[in-house]
């Protein structure tokens, strides 16, 4: 988090079994679209397990967190909540606003849901925010929000402490150890 504004990712909502690869995935796009840190809820012990691996491999920083009470980390927030949802206003409305709170070096909590979302949280988000109001994935939602709010500058982030690196290629994998380990 250093001298970058603080930005959460809040998976609020977590079937077993039926979540874990999206909840998974919400974590793994926070982590590589320009998030601070991931807060998950205390069914999701796997997915923030898996991102955790991600980030000891590919780098970071970014935090992982697990609470009991996930309402509780909307509610006492202090900084602006962004309840992605397709009901919502539209994301090209409300990115400036966003950004305008990054720069006001505003801590910014997106809270990404899973099964219906209850109504308090509709009413505690600073901002309701839709990709677009058609159903569609919120992995899908997060990327592109978080995309628009750091203007495409996450796509050059650079990772800490990273023991593998993945090299562009046009064709073909390639991962190097830079671990110093084989």
């Amino acid at each position: 988090m250093n001298d970058e504004p603080e930005v959460a990712v809040l998976r609020l909502g977590h079937r077993p079994g039926r979540d874990d690869r999206m909840t998974t995935h919400v974590g793994l796009t926070a982590r590589a679209l320009g998030a601070d840190g991931v807060v998950f809820g205390p069914e999701a012990s796997s997915p923030a397990d898996t991102v955790r691996d991600i980030t000891d491999r590919f780098g970071g920083p970014f935090d992982v967190e697990v609470t009991d009470s996930p309402k509780a980390v909307i509610r006492d927030w202090d900084g602006v909540v962004v309840h992605l949802t397709m009901y919502g206003l539209p994301v090209q409305d409300v990115e400036g606003d966003l950004r305008d709170a990054l720069d006001d070096r505003t801590p910014v909590l997106f809270v990404v849901g899973a099964e219906k979302v209850p109504f308090d949280v509709y009413e505690r988000a600073d901002h309701n925010v839709a990709v677009t109001n058609q159903p569609h994935s919120e992995v899908a939602s997060l990327a592109v929000t978080l995309d628009r709010l750091f203007d495409g500058r996450e796509l050059d982030r650079e990772w800490e402490d990273a023991d593998r690196t993945v090299v562009p290629k046009e064709t073909g994998k390639k991962v190097e150890d830079t671990s110093g380990e084989r």
